[in-house]
C-alpha cells in the first residue's frame, strides 16, 4: 500500500514519529536540512538548495552531504511503498562537484525486492546534468522497532 503524498511532506499515520528528528528531512530537529520529498508515479524527488554551510572545500558542497541526500531519497522511496528499512549498503558515485549555491534535484526509485531485503537507486542533478548517482540495498525492520 502507497503511502499518501502531500505538498506538506511525508508525515504519514503509520509511521509516527520515527523519523521527525532526521539531519535531512526532519521535521522537528532545527538542525534538519528540511527536505521535502513527493511522489511522481514510482519516483520519489526533492529540490535542495545548497548553502556554504555544507561545503567541503571551498565553494563546493561536501560529499558527505551528497551521500547523506542519496541516502535520504532512497529511504523515502522505501516509505512510500509502505516499507520500514535501515540503509545496509550504500555506493555513491560523485561525478562532479556541485556548487554551494545550487538547486539540486533529488530522484529515487525502488528496484529490486527480495525481502526482507530492497534495492534502490537514486540520482543527484543539477539542470540537466547528473552530479551524483547512488544504489543501496536496505534491510527491512518491523515497524514496531521504532
Amino acid at each position: 500500500a502507497r503511502m499518501p503524498v502531500t505538498t506538506e511532506g511525508w508525515n504519514p499515520p503509520a509511521r509516527g514519529d520515527s523519523h521527525c528528528d532526521c539531519l535531512v528531512c526532519g521535521w522537528k530537529d532545527p538542525l534538519s536540512l528540511g527536505l521535502v520529498f513527493h511522489a511522481e508515479g514510482d519516483v520519489v524527488e526533492a529540490r535542495f538548495r545548497a548553502n556554504p554551510g555544507l561545503q567541503g572545500y571551498r565553494g563546493i558542497m561536501h560529499g558527505g552531504v551528497t551521500s547523506a541526500l542519496l541516502d535520504a531519497v532512497m529511504t523515502q522511496c522505501l516509505f512510500h511503498n509502505g516499507i520500514t528499512a535501515l540503509t545496509a549498503d550504500l555506493s555513491v558515485r560523485i561525478l562532479r562537484p556541485k556548487p554551494c549555491d545550487s538547486e539540486l534535484l533529488l530522484s529515487g526509485r525502488l528496484v529490486g525486492t527480495r525481502p526482507p531485503l530492497f534495492v534502490t537507486s537514486a540520482e543527484l542533478r543539477l539542470g540537466d546534468s547528473l552530479m551524483a548517482s547512488a544504489r543501496a540495498r536496505f534491510l527491512q525492520v518491523p515497524q514496531d522497532r521504532f
